[in-house]
């Protein structure tokens, strides 16, 4: 069977990962990076071609290559939801990478999702489109998450939850079942959410609670 051509946005650590997982664990072959033409300081990564995003489609058109997106949440993942849509504007279909070292049960799931092994999502979980999920996670049943969200690692979700877009969960956080959080929530590493949380806000502690500071604020 013939392997789907890819090109992956990025040349950093989220890049080199993403080419590790699709070709050591997927059935699509990467031919290239972008980047934006200011951000291009070698013209190969990987031994593979680093093409200026303004030009792609001219060397790779989006009707015989698809593209993958898996980058950091830097500004609340905004970064991220902006080079999702230009890349969207220029007609690429976009790619989702699921570890086969995950647990799913035919989950409804987005495009450019990168999802990392030992997650594990439960049945009647639906995920959006440009979320990444690190490894080790726990999606409890019957929740949602919706776009542009970022779960670290070892992250517990329980059941009935609805995450909605740009949330960041961080390292060892854990979530009540049946919560709202709240678009543009951040989520502190180790912190433990016991109640529906406010739009653009940042959480700590255990019980975790409100910070002073705007998630707006935030920029990795």
């Amino acid at each position: 069977m013939l392997k789907e051509k890819v090109i992956i946005f990025g040349v950093n650590d989220f890049a080199q990962l993403a080419h590790y997982y699709l070709t050591n664990d997927s059935e699509h072959e990467v031919v290239a990076f972008s980047v934006h033409q200011a951000y291009i300081k070698e013209t190969s990564f990987f031994g593979l071609p680093v093409v200026p995003f303004e030009t792609v489609e001219t060397f790779y058109p989006p009707t015989a290559y698809a593209f993958f997106a898996p980058m950091s949440p830097a500004k609340m993942n905004r970064v991220r939801h902006d080079v999702y849509h230009e890349i969207k504007a220029k007609r690429y279909r976009m790619i989702s990478y699921v570890s086969s070292k995950s647990t799913h049960f035919n989950n409804q799931i987005g495009d450019n999702c990168f999802i990392l092994e030992d997650n594990t999502i439960q049945p009647f979980v639906t995920i959006g489109h440009n979320v990444v999920m690190w490894s080790g996670n726990h999606i409890g049943h019957h929740s949602e998450i919706k776009d542009h969200v970022m779960f670290t690692s070892h992250v517990v979700l329980s059941g009935h939850c609805v995450v909605e877009p740009f949330s960041f969960f961080g390292v060892n956080s854990t979530i009540r079942d049946g919560l709202v959080i709240a678009e543009g929530s951040l989520i502190s590493m180790a912190a433990a959410v016991f109640k529906n949380t406010e739009p653009w806000s940042v959480y700590k502690g255990n019980p975790a609670v409100k910070s002073s500071v705007s998630s707006r604020d935030i920029h990795f």
